[in-house]
């Protein structure tokens, strides 16, 4: 069955999963012709290869610790930190413990719409691709 996405005015639970996180799975929020929001998880160990999306991405970390690398910089984020990248920004994730994120993008305004819907599908198979070391 497909994952149905929230409505404008529904509330969404983005409560800490705590026992549940290991069993936890990423979950598309909203999917819109100029963001999106998800759920991202990832899991101790596990990794997001180099990627770039092409709107900003704002990151907050709902529970757990990820690395964040930008070229030069590496970023511990844990519960309760935000922080965004510019659009275009070429940016990998670990997993240092299990962790729930808030994923948002806003994507760049282009007369091609169907170039937004590009990017989001694939900003959505570079999160289906995470790679676990463990």
């Amino acid at each position: 069955m497909a994952q149905q996405h929230a409505k404008a005015g529904e509330i969404v639970d983005l409560r800490p999963h705590g026992d549940k996180l290991a069993d936890a799975r990423t979950v598309a929020i909203v999917k819109a012709k100029r963001f999106e929001a998800v759920r991202l998880i990832v899991k101790a160990g596990a990794y997001i290869a180099p990627h770039q999306v092409a709107g900003n991405v704002m990151l907050h970390c709902l529970e757990g610790q990820i690395v964040l690398v930008t070229s030069p910089t590496h970023k511990e984020l844990s519960a309760g930190d935000w922080l965004y990248l510019n659009s275009r920004e070429v940016h990998s994730i670990k997993g240092l413990q299990n962790s729930a994120l808030l994923l948002t993008i806003l994507f760049e305004e282009s007369a091609d719409l169907g170039r937004s819907e590009s990017l989001s599908r694939r900003s959505s198979e570079t999160l289906r691709g995470v790679k676990n070391d463990t």
